[in-house]
């Protein structure tokens, strides 16, 4: 019988979208356009491109892996066993999602509720 304080690493758990920096991009573009035009150009285009990747991509949590699908297509696997480092930057306003493999580093934003990210990530992927 499983204890209920066990993590339960076997289910698998998908994270919710978070609009939050596409939405600031966006809204701070407006008035830089007025300032500043390419800059303001800059922020609106990156803003709706990240709004379009927080749209199409989905992450799930599994008892083995952190995987990326676009769509019901997997596009991207990360076995945790090949983790070295995970961290989410800017606590209060959490802006990067950063972790670190064996062989590579990845910086992603965040487009996923970040509470989720933290829970699950503290749960199958606990840092020693």
């Amino acid at each position: 019988m499983k204890n209920s304080l066990t993590p339960n690493t076997t289910s698998r758990v998908e994270l919710k979208s978070s609009y939050n920096i596409p939405v600031v991009l966006v809204l701070a573009s407006i008035p830089l356009l007025l300032v500043q035009a390419w800059v303001g150009g800059v922020f609106g285009l990156l803003g709706l491109f990240l709004m379009l990747q927080a749209v199409t991509l989905r992450f799930q949590f599994t008892a083995t892996d952190f995987e990326l699908y676009r769509g019901e297509k997997l596009i991207r696997c990360f076995p945790y066993q090949e983790w070295q480092n995970w961290q989410v930057f800017w606590n209060r306003v959490p802006i990067v999602f950063y972790f670190k493999e064996i062989n590579s580093i990845h910086f992603l934003p965040i487009l996923f509720d970040p509470n989720t990210l933290k829970s699950c990530l503290e749960e199958r992927c606990p840092r020693v």
